[in-house]
């Protein structure tokens, strides 16, 4: 079967309704798939299916007539043969041992999440290949600069998919490409998944530095070496080091770092201005990845050797109480070094 007319008869489900997932079931559904959405919260079900709207984490986004969704795993996953999987990082392998039992030969499984297990240091791929025992040809990622809100209003969005099998990648483009959904393909989802996990990370210190009014001078600073830690995680972890200079490297880092949407800087900027974490987390309903990523980051920078002086610091005011300006004041100070590390070659 040549790749048009895998495309013609793929059934897609989309399982998680968060605001990623919702907007990537809707993408599909405008071109014209029928989309099955997983519902985990009876709320987010009874609101599709009465408004046609995410009203708790995409409200005033109408979702199209093809998004289906249900709240039973085992319906949403019958007769399925692409699998988008887009849970928070942190409850992806229990999803999965729930999927499991029905798995089919036929399905290809894309993570749509950003993170890295804490225990494991895995990321979302790694988890759904160990613990679905799948071929590198079942498996890959999406991801990319793609905030939910401006992907629901068809604005355009740029992303990448990637999947050690070129072809599963190539397929998957054809399935997200739109006139509003551009997607490339690649051959390193382990570098794409630290791009889009690690990316977070930084853009909660981004909003520290916005949050203590540090200056644009400093954000663009910490912005670019950011990058740095991303680049040593990933290239230790196996990566293409081009992956950093693409959309799920840089291109996503800028858009985190930056844009109002992002619960991360969100997060960050709360934080810059003396909130408590707790007091932010409380606010909240929808989850900031980069939370949890940070104690993922900073012990796995510890595992592997590598210097990682701003993701510790965000570990640091996370998790040991630190104050943001004690962490400015020892990032600036750390001992004089060259800008390029010599053990990349870029």
């Amino acid at each position: 079967m040549n790749i048009d007319d895998k495309v013609k008869t793929t059934k897609v489900s989309v399982i998680g309704a968060g605001s990623w997932g919702t907007s990537l079931a809707n993408l599909l559904a405008v071109k014209g798939f029928k989309v099955k959405l997983w519902c985990y919260e009876e709320e987010i079900f009874d609101s599709i299916v009465s408004d046609r709207e995410n009203k708790v984490y995409l409200p005033e986004i109408r979702l199209s007539k093809n998004v289906i969704p249900n709240t039973d795993l085992e319906n949403v996953l019958s007769g399925a043969n692409l699998v988008i999987l887009v849970v928070p990082s942190h409850v992806m392998r229990e999803t999965v041992e729930k999927i499991k039992p029905h798995v089919t030969e036929e399905m290809i499984f894309i993570s749509a999440s950003k993170g890295i297990e804490n225990n494991t240091y895995k990321t979302m791929t790694q988890v759904v290949e160990e613990i679905l025992e799948l071929p590198v040809s079942k498996c890959g990622v999406l991801s990319g600069p793609s905030f939910a809100r401006e992907l629901g209003e068809l604005k355009p969005t740029v992303v990448t998919v990637a999947s050690k099998d070129i072809d599963t990648a190539a397929y998957v483009q054809k399935v997200f490409a739109s006139t509003y959904f551009r997607v490339y393909t690649s051959q390193d989802p382990i570098g794409v998944e630290v791009g889009g996990a690690v990316k977070n990370v930084i853009a909660i210190a981004s909003g520290v530095v916005d949050g203590m009014k540090l200056g644009l001078n400093a954000r663009a600073a910490l912005i670019t070496r950011g990058l740095v830690e991303i680049r040593r995680i990933g290239l230790a972890m196996g990566a293409n080091p081009h992956t950093f200079s693409g959309l799920s490297g840089v291109g996503d880092l800028i858009l985190t770092c930056t844009g109002s949407l992002s619960r991360n800087h969100t997060v960050g900027f709360k934080l810059g201005q003396g909130k408590k974490l707790d007091d932010i987390l409380n606010e909240m309903r929808m989850v900031a990845e980069g939370i949890k990523t940070a104690k993922s980051v900073f012990n796995l920078g510890k595992k592997l050797g590598i210097e990682l002086p701003i993701c510790e610091e965000i570990y640091n005011v996370l998790y040991k109480g630190e104050k943001p300006d004690r962490s400015v004041v020892r990032l600036m100070t750390r001992s004089l070094k060259n800008e390029i590390d010599s053990d990349i070659d870029i």
